[in-house]
């Protein structure tokens, strides 16, 4: 294996509307929203016995709410928490909040990561909820306590602009989005996302003693911190693998993803070609590629003079 291969774990056999306890005094539930990007689907936690808080209740899925609801029977609902704003993780929130009277902490409404260039829109499954309003809004080291946990805030963007995690004070567990997932890596879609915030955001948790992170997708990444130096070192391979193809001459976005995704899923070649194009806007912002005016998926690349 080379070095900057990760080893995915895809052991995840939770059904469907299940509860199940995967840490002590967490609990979780997936919801039944397959697809290339969620997997087996958006996974919601419960935090506490009793008084209790609801992590990424997820898409507006009125199955899923009432098994959330069903879930937390004879408790009260203190905090919703948000991870981020696509439609596979916040948009429940309301149905929830109407259902509880729980107030929704989140780091603030959806928003582009840098400014939206002419004819750019949505382009993946897992959009923008433009209509999400927090009543709460969260910065980075604000310290809550929900369900019994003292739980900190930790500003990640990069998969978006508002992505947060959430660290269990003196668990060693992290709630980690869509940041970092056992199953897969995450997407990072301009305008959507960023590559110069999602890399810092790494290295950030690279730097915290977490060593089990609970993921919106899939099983715990065990061994978090070894973890996430593998998912440094992906994208850094990533990047040396466009440079290497650039390095044989001018090449389009389409042409850098043949060379560099053998094998891919048909379904994914869109995301890939964004995440694609993350990286080349972080290389041309550092000056180690250019392009004719500003860098988007249509573009062509070469190396820097």
């Amino acid at each position: 294996m080379s070095s900057n291969e990760i080893v995915f774990d895809k052991s995840f056999a939770l059904p469907p509307g299940q509860v199940e306890e995967v840490a002590p005094g967490v609990r979780r539930l997936l919801c039944d929203n397959p697809s290339p990007f969620t997997w087996k689907g958006t996974v919601s936690y419960i935090l506490g016995r009793g008084n209790v808080a609801i992590v990424d209740p997820g898409p507006d899925d009125p199955r899923h709410v009432a098994a959330l609801l069903d879930a937390v029977r004879g408790e009260t609902v203190t905090h919703i928490l948000i991870t981020h704003t696509h439609r596979d993780h916040s948009p429940a929130a309301a149905a929830v909040k109407a259902a509880t009277g729980a107030p929704i902490f989140a780091e603030g409404p959806h928003r582009p990561s840098r400014p939206i260039n002419v004819g750019e829109a949505p382009r993946l499954d897992a959009s923008a909820d433009t209509d999400f309003r927090p009543d709460h809004v969260l910065a980075d080291g604000d310290t809550l306590t929900a369900g019994g946990f003292s739980v900190e805030t930790v500003t990640t963007p990069g998969h978006t602009a508002n992505h947060v995690a959430f660290a269990l004070r003196g668990t060693g567990i992290l709630l980690s989005g869509d940041h970092v997932m056992a199953w897969a890596t995450s997407v990072v879609a301009p305008p959507d996302g960023a590559m110069s915030d999602y890399m810092e955001s790494l290295r950030k948790l690279a730097r915290r003693g977490e060593a089990l992170y609970l993921p919106g997708h899939g099983g715990a990444v065990r061994d978090a911190q070894n973890f996430v130096v593998q998912y440094i070192r992906h994208r850094e391979g990533r990047e040396a693998s466009i440079l290497g193809r650039l390095r044989k001459g001018a090449a389009d976005i389409p042409t850098l993803v043949r060379a560099i995704y053998i094998g891919l899923d048909p379904r994914l070649v869109g995301a890939a070609g964004l995440s694609v194009l993350a990286h080349l806007e972080d290389m041309a912002a550092r000056g180690v590629v250019v392009t004719e005016g500003t860098p988007s998926v249509t573009g062509t690349y070469r190396l820097a003079d």
